[in-house]
């Protein structure tokens, strides 16, 4: 039997992925090992390893709303950025490095981690790329799968509005999101089922763990899973956006959504088929894409469809105070989300360097 651990709604939590590149070549750094025992004793829980060396994990506390959660996460990020100016490295906030190789980086010392990569091998040294967790608070476990199935329609939209990863290896992926791609190579992850109740939820995973395919629930690499233990769903789609200000718009809109959901009727079993499809186009062309409505099998323009999103939830975002952000994500429908300002940059310096170090440097603008 999985408990689901209640949380007071709407809730949130941030986990977001970051890459440690070195201040000279910004290159991928493998330092993560050295930056950890620094880490002082206040963010002990907001600051850890990841897979790689070159890459670290900042966690927010739970947060009650979303001004809690932009200080929360720019007091680490500080903190952060002041532990990597002594090994001459800083943060730069994208899904895919643009030229760094997989087979140069350093796997974290850690048991699960080499387990992982045992099991994956080149799949898992191509995995090296960053996302973007948000983790929204329900109050039971009913809701939760309720949620779970809704969101599944809305993933390929709030993936669109953050894409960031169109280079790999020193390549254009021809893709807006590379790293979707990447994510989907990996067992068990992409576009959950659709899930009749928790009991459903309880079965698949318990079957799971006893035929030794998951040793957990944290191995269920869902775009989006009910997290028992915080009593959260997780939403696992996102690139990273490349400013701090994209990144808060877009945890207000998944907090919108997910209270907009819980207030609906539940959504029937949609054919997963469609939401891959949707899912596909928006990591290949992004913004420009096309989306079919789940429900009635319309075919409209992701940004007609964003719309859409945005209309559904500004009842609730207004209900918590959060609807002037929508303004920040209607600029990135308007103009142009990281992946292409990105390409932009590429193909005004054709130099992949200053592209990274115009994004640190517009990070927080």
């Amino acid at each position: 039997m999985i408990k689901f651990n209640s949380s007071p709604e709407p809730t949130i939590g941030v986990e977001l992925e970051l890459q440690l590149v070195d201040k000279n070549n910004l290159n991928l750094n493998n330092i993560s090992s050295k930056v950890l025992p620094n880490i002082n004793k206040e963010f002990s829980n907001n600051i850890k390893c990841e897979l790689i060396e070159s890459m670290i994990e900042i966690n927010t506390n739970i947060c009650s709303n979303i001004e809690e959660v932009e200080k929360d996460i720019k007091k680490t990020l500080n903190h952060l950025g002041g532990l990597l100016k002594t090994y001459e490295t800083e943060i730069n906030c994208t899904s895919l490095h643009p030229f760094a190789k997989g087979k140069n980086q350093i796997i974290t010392d850690d048991v699960r981690y080499k387990r992982i990569m045992k099991d994956l091998q080149m799949v898992g040294k191509r995995f090296i790329s960053q996302g973007l967790h948000v983790h929204i608070g329900i109050n039971n476990s009913e809701n939760a799968i309720k949620v779970n199935n809704a969101l599944r329609v809305y993933l390929p939209l709030l993936l669109s509005l953050t894409t960031s990863s169109p280079f790999f290896e020193g390549e254009d992926s021809g893709l807006h999101s590379y790293r979707t791609k990447l994510f989907e190579a990996l067992p068990l992850a992409g576009m959950p089922d659709h899930l009749t109740n928790w009991n459903h939820f309880e079965k698949l995973t318990e079957q799971l763990e006893e035929a030794g395919i998951i040793s957990s629930v944290k191995d269920l690499w869902w775009d989006v899973r009910p997290h028992p233990g915080f009593g959260t769903v997780e939403i696992r789609v996102c690139d990273i956006p490349i400013t701090f200000k994209e990144i808060i718009a877009i945890v207000a809109l998944i907090q919108g959504l997910v209270v907009t959901l819980i207030n609906s009727e539940p959504y029937t079993d949609t054919h997963i088929q469609i939401l891959q499809s949707n899912k596909w186009q928006a990591a290949r062309y992004g913004l420009e894409g096309i989306h079919v409505d789940p429900i009635n099998f319309k075919k409209l323009s992701i940004k007609r469809a964003i719309e859409n999103l945005f209309l559904l939830v500004q009842p609730a975002m207004t209900s918590l105070g959060t609807e002037k952000y929508l303004g920040k994500l209607e600029e990135v429908l308007n103009g142009s989300a990281g992946s292409t300002i990105q390409r932009n940059l590429y193909k005004k310096s054709k130099d992949f360097k200053k592209v990274i170090k115009t994004l640190i440097e517009q990070f927080y603008q």
